[in-house]
C-alpha cells in the first residue's frame, strides 16, 4: 500500500514557528511604504504649494477664496494674516491670507 501513498514523516524540532520570520516586517514595510506614497506625499506636495501661493500674495492680485469669492486685493498686512479684497468699487471685506485657493490670471474678474 506505501506505493501508492508517501510515508508522512515527522518535521525535525529546532526551525522557526510558521509566519514569524521576516514576513510580517516586510508587509508592515511595504504598507508603509503605500501610505508614504498614496497619502502623506501628496499631501505635503499640496501644502507646501499653498504655503508658496500663500506667501506670494501681492496688492493688485486677483483671487478666489475657499468661500467663492472672487475680487482684487488692495491691502496686504505683513505683520498680520490677513488681506482687503475688493469685491466691486464699493464693497471691500477682510480675509485670512489662508483662506486664499487660488490666484486668477489678470483679467479675469472683468470678463466674468
Amino acid at each position: 500500500m506505501s506505493f501508492f501513498i508517501s510515508s508522512a514523516h515527522a518535521q525535525e524540532a529546532g526551525g522557526a514557528a510558521p509566519g514569524f520570520g521576516f514576513e510580517p516586517l516586510i508587509m508592515l514595510a511595504v504598507f508603509g511604504l503605500i501610505f508614504y506614497f498614496l497619502l502623506y506625499r501628496p499631501q505635503a506636495k499640496r501644502v507646501k504649494e499653498h504655503k508658496n501661493l500663500v506667501s506670494s500674495l501681492a496688492k493688485g492680485d486677483e483671487v478666489l477664496t475657499q468661500g467663492g469669492i472672487v475680487g482684487k486685493i488692495t491691502k496686504v498686512s505683513d505683520e498680520k494674516d490677513f488681506i482687503e479684497i475688493s469685491l466691486n468699487e464699493t464693497n471691500q471685506i477682510l480675509v485670512q491670507k489662508s483662506a486664499v485657493s487660488a490666484v486668477l490670471p489678470k483679467g479675469t474678474l472683468k470678463s466674468l
